[in-house]
């Protein structure tokens, strides 16, 4: 049955992508009317008003993530520094000769193929790559970390670069970057960390990670489309990874292209209402986030949840799993079916990461977890905002179990 014209249509795909937060918007506008200079144009005033309003960019978003403004290089997006990052970093590694034979690479069998596809492209160019595997599900560790037993065998006896995400865009497990970090330095290696799911739901300390390189994409966290950033780390180990784009040398050459002024302004202005909006915005998200959970099991049986419990926590006392990321599965229902039924009544979500929705093959994170196929295509994933209410919620639960139990009657 489709949705009522008059039924609210609810958005819970946070995940795929944010709304653009009006306060941002309001920020990026002048700079998509009246002041439209382009940033290197510096032999006029209107050129040099965009660049010192990128310049202000710069800092505010270094300051939201605790980094230096020179380590920023703006992007179009995680996709592309990811790309940076890796393929960047290991063609300066080649450039210089360093160590004795093939670049090493170590990454995640659960990573976004952001990453995992740059990894595979270096492999068909000699690189030797590995990807690690992660706890299962119902398995005693975490499900969805990795075995820091396992990494150390891995970077045994040293390693090039290893890329793991922070916070898992599927099933939202976080990863324990900082203790990653101090094994793969110890084996001389770099480490690469994604971040595009985290900003907004956890605090981000780019050095408190430990990380040498870090990805970020503004449309994750309320900020527009089509602009990024890669975190360089500039003190102490100081990392330069070779361009991947040539032409206008613009950011120190390491990324050439007209600078997207409105873009950068809304990415700096969405990052600095993200970690402003700590720690209430998590918190809030997390609660609704439970509450979510508690209908769902409630109104449909035969439910289970994918990914860490929602209560978890480390010996910190920190979540495992991102305040606003639910997935869960639905024995014996088609889970194309159910998303289909879900779309006509108005509730958007989706199975999995949007990079990989028209692939016919189940999710990779989740048959990593040992599920089968039809427990992966059967899957349904949650990514709350802070714009979702608990009318929502209470609303959304109520279209899954009417939606379950019409396909359960059908089949």
């Amino acid at each position: 049955m489709q949705a009522a014209a008059t039924d609210p249509v609810i958005y819970l795909d946070n995940h795929a992508t944010t709304r653009l937060d009006p306060r941002v918007l309001e920020a990026m506008l002048p700079w998509l009317t009246e002041h439209y200079g382009n940033a290197g144009s510096v032999t006029h005033a209107a050129g040099r008003e965009a660049r010192r309003r990128v310049d202000e960019a710069r800092a505010t978003l270094a300051a939201a993530i605790g980094a230096d403004p020179a380590e920023i290089v703006f992007t179009s997006g995680a996709t592309e520094s990811n790309n940076l990052a890796i393929v960047g970093s290991i063609r300066r590694w080649q450039s210089l000769g360093r160590g004795a034979g093939r670049p090493r690479i170590v990454t995640v069998v659960t990573e976004h193929h952001a990453v995992l596809d740059p990894c595979e492209q270096l492999e068909r160019q000699g690189a030797i790559v590995t990807q690690l595997q992660v706890e299962a599900q119902g398995s005693a560790g975490v499900p969805g970390r990795i075995r820091l037993e396992e990494l150390e065998r891995a970077i045994e006896p040293e390693v090039t670069l290893v890329s793991v995400m922070l916070a898992n865009n599927e099933i939202g497990v976080v990863q324990e970057i900082a203790a990653i970090a101090e094994r793969v330095h110890a084996r001389g290696g770099m480490l690469h960390v994604d971040c595009a799911q985290a900003v907004g739901r956890m605090p981000i300390d780019v050095r408190g990670l430990g990380a040498d390189l870090v990805s970020f994409s503004a449309h994750k966290f309320h900020g527009p489309k089509g602009v990024g950033c890669l975190w360089l780390r500039r003190q102490g180990r100081v990392i330069r990874v070779e361009p991947l784009v040539h032409g206008g040398g613009q950011e120190r050459g390491l990324r050439s292209g007209t600078l997207d002024v409105p873009g950068i302004v809304g990415m700096a202005e969405a990052a600095k209402l993200a970690a402003e909006g700590l720690p209430e915005e998590a918190e809030r998200m997390r609660s609704l986030r439970d509450r979510l959970w508690d209908r769902l099991r409630t109104a449909v049986p035969r439910l289970a949840l994918n990914g860490p419990p929602l209560d978890a926590v480390d010996a910190a006392g920190r979540p495992v799993r991102l305040v606003n990321n639910l997935s869960v599965r639905v024995a014996g229902v088609d889970g194309q079916s159910l998303l289909a039924t879900l779309d006509a009544d108005g509730l958007y979500l989706s199975s999995g990461s949007a990079c990989s929705a028209e692939q016919p093959r189940p999710s990779h994170v989740l048959t990593a977890l040992g599920l089968d196929a039809d427990e992966a295509r059967a899957t349904l994933r949650f990514g709350l905002s802070r714009f979702t209410t608990a009318v929502e919620v209470d609303r959304a639960a109520e279209r899954i179990a009417a939606g379950v139990a019409r396909l359960r009657a059908l089949a």
